[in-house]
């Protein structure tokens, strides 16, 4: 009977933080450059099977299911439908293994999210005023008393030059590391800066949230469902311990 409780209760857990999960990814249906987040969930073996105690597929009575419990997560970095402003500082990468790279309290990192901004003192930014940087490493930066624009591959031209903005290939991008909502962290062993042939951005597009709402919310009830038959289940198990000990406890 207490097995079957602490079967309930995994189960309830893992279920309570795919929930979680769920939720902060319908959070971020409208960031731009959000990559959603999946729940990796595992059936569990039998706590004899984990403890070595019989083999699977042995038949004996503790060769049973030991219910769920979370693996960890995974980002999906599918393309996010790739939406036209006209504002000319929008950028969107086709190419789902490259990032831009930024610059954040001192520390490089990569992002899909192509909503800049030109500072008045003629800085590159990203919405969160991070300093957008070139290939060389320096935040993209323009005189802004005159005129300039983005043009093919990525670049800021200005007077006859161009300031290519630096943008990576991910070789592995689950070994990304998130960093905030839509930023990530990268070993420089799986970067590379991106060819020029390969450069393939779109100006005055914006790459939206890769979260599909209809489906997030069907999964989000799913869980929660899951969520509450396993709380139903550890009340059940505790009913059914609680009337036992009330009928031993019965006087004869």
């Amino acid at each position: 009977m207490y097995y079957g409780l602490y079967i309930s209760a995994s189960g309830a857990a893992a279920q309570n933080q795919k929930v979680e999960i769920l939720s902060n990814n319908l959070a971020n249906v409208d960031t731009v450059g959000f990559k959603r987040e999946l729940a990796l969930l595992e059936a569990r073996d039998a706590e004899a099977i984990e403890r070595g105690l019989i083999s699977r597929g042995s038949q004996a009575i503790e060769d049973i299911g030991g219910g769920v419990r979370m693996l960890g997560t995974a980002t999906d970095y599918s393309l996010g439908a790739l939406k036209p402003t006209g504002i000319p500082t929008d950028l969107a990468l086709e190419d789902t293994s490259n990032f831009f790279a930024i610059l954040r309290d001192g520390k490089e990192l990569l992002t899909r999210a192509g909503n800049f901004q030109m500072r008045a003192d003629g800085v590159l930014t990203t919405a969160d005023g991070d300093p957008v940087l070139s290939v060389d490493g320096a935040p993209v930066q323009v005189d802004p008393d005159f005129p300039w624009a983005f043009v093919d591959g990525g670049a800021v031209e200005q007077y006859g030059e161009r300031i290519d903005l630096a943008i990576f290939t991910v070789m592995d991008r689950q070994k990304l590391e998130k960093v905030g909502v839509n930023s990530f962290a990268a070993d420089p062993d799986n970067v590379y800066l991106t060819f020029p042939e390969d450069r393939r951005v779109r100006i005055g597009y914006l790459e939206m949230s890769g979260v599909n709402s209809i489906e997030e919310m069907v999964e989000l009830i799913t869980a929660s469902r899951s969520y509450e038959t396993n709380i139903r289940m550890i009340q059940n198990h505790d009913s059914m311990t609680g009337e036992l000990v009330s009928r031993m406890l019965r006087p004869a």
